[in-house]
């Protein structure tokens, strides 16, 4: 299964809920693998402060998903690049990939999950 994650981290419920849904799949041992477009970039940004909003940090679970066996981590090489997102400095590690290998990765699973 990919999830595909497009909404930034603390705008609305959608973040935490698609990461909510990414590991209680894991935990019964789905294949799952993640993809961050657009606006979903925003949550691979570091040391991100959301207290204030009175939110758990999101990075906090990004963090976690390798102890879920969750280590297919994709990431829209455009959209980090629009936000000027540092990928190697990311809660989880990914992978940038472009707008035509996004096509080929989604043609490779049986059911795409989008937030």
């Amino acid at each position: 299964m990919l999830v595909v994650i497009r909404h930034s981290p603390y705008g609305s419920s959608l973040a935490k809920a698609s990461l909510d849904v990414v590991l209680a799949a894991a935990a019964f041992e789905q294949n799952i693998a993640l993809l961050f477009l657009g606006d979903g970039v925003l949550q691979l940004i570091p040391h991100q402060e959301s207290s204030a909003l009175g939110k758990k940090n999101i990075g906090r679970q990004l963090a976690s998903l390798p102890l879920y066996d969750i280590d297919s981590v994709y990431v829209d090489a455009e959209a980090a690049a629009r936000y000027n997102i540092d990928l190697t400095t990311s809660p989880v590690d990914t992978q940038s990939i472009s707008t035509g290998e996004i096509h080929q990765l989604m043609t490779e699973f049986d059911h795409i999950l989008g937030f």
